[in-house]
Parts: C-alpha cells; structure tokens; sequence
C-alpha cells in the first residue's frame, strides 16, 4: 500500500469516526454548531491523535454529511396515525413509528420545539 492510499484510509476512518461522533450527539448541541464542530474536532485530536487543522476539516465534512442524512428523512403522512406518526428514509430504507407522546416528551416538553400557535 503506498502512501497516498494509507493517507486517504486514515481521512476516511478519521471522517468516520467524526460522523459518528456527530451523530451520536446532535441533540446536545441544537443552539451551537460552533461548540459542536470544537468537540468533535477535540474527540478526533484525542481518541486519533489527529492534528487539530485536519480534525476541523473532517468535522466539517462528515457535518455536510450529517445534514445530508438529516434531510432524507421523511414523515409519511398516509401511514401516521393520530397516536403515532411515521417516518422514512428512503436511502437507507427504513420505517419508524414514533408515539406522539414520545416526541411530547423529548422535544415539546424538554424545550427543544417552537411554539408557532396558541393552543386551542
């Protein structure tokens, strides 16, 4: 294997391992993707001894990554029932059903949506 290969292997692990990272704990970081691309970048400085220009860079690439998986997503509105809603990914090809009441609970009720109407 030559040099470039081995480079280009240690980019695409490294790019990975930050997906991953992301992945795992978008929902900590809602409010500030600056803090959240510095974390993860620090993970990748920490668990690969990556250099911290080249762990920034990978970030923001698996962070496009990322926003490509998050946007593929999609309610299937012929599916969902009052109770449960449900939700596809097409590229991975993958059906969710998800109780209303667990997205009262993690997203309303723990202060993570917008209110955009009174209630009626």
């Amino acid at each position: 294997m030559n040099i470039a290969s081995k480079d280009l292997d240690y980019r695409s692990t490294i790019r990975a391992a930050a997906l991953t990272f992301l992945e795992r704990h978008q929902g900590e970081h809602l409010g500030d993707q600056g803090q959240f691309i510095e974390r993860t970048a620090s993970h990748l400085v920490d668990s690969f001894q990556a250099d911290k220009p080249l762990a920034i860079r990978l970030t923001c690439e698996a962070m496009s990554d990322l926003h490509e998986i998050n946007v593929r997503q999609r309610l299937d509105i012929h599916a969902s029932e009052s109770h449960a809603v449900v939700i596809t990914d097409p590229v991975r090809g993958c059906t969710w059903s998800v109780p209303v009441h667990l997205i009262y609970e993690h997203l309303i009720a723990a202060g993570r949506a917008t209110r955009i109407t009174p209630a009626t």
